[in-house]
């Protein structure tokens, strides 16, 4: 994606097929954002919620691909008291 691709925060709104999430910006737009190669294993538990960096280009708002997730919002293993 070279120069002209920019990084914006999204929030993940829910899973679909194949390493694709439906996200929606802090402006309330929507878009699929994908995870390519082997990148699918470190983002297999992404949940509904969690916040990610998407990497966009300006010829195509509808798409991004998701970068990293933001590590404060990682969802930690419930303790037993």
């Amino acid at each position: 994606m070279g120069e002209t691709a920019f990084r914006v925060e999204a929030r993940v709104t829910e899973a679909l097929p194949n390493g694709t999430f439906g996200a929606e910006l802090a402006n309330g737009h929507r878009l699929t954002a994908f995870v390519e190669g082997r990148d699918k294993k470190i983002f297999a538990g992404l949940r509904v919620g969690d916040l990610v960096t998407l990497q966009l280009t300006p010829y195509d708002l509808s798409v991004g691909r998701i970068l990293i997730e933001t590590k404060e919002f990682k969802h930690e293993s419930p303790s037993v008291s």
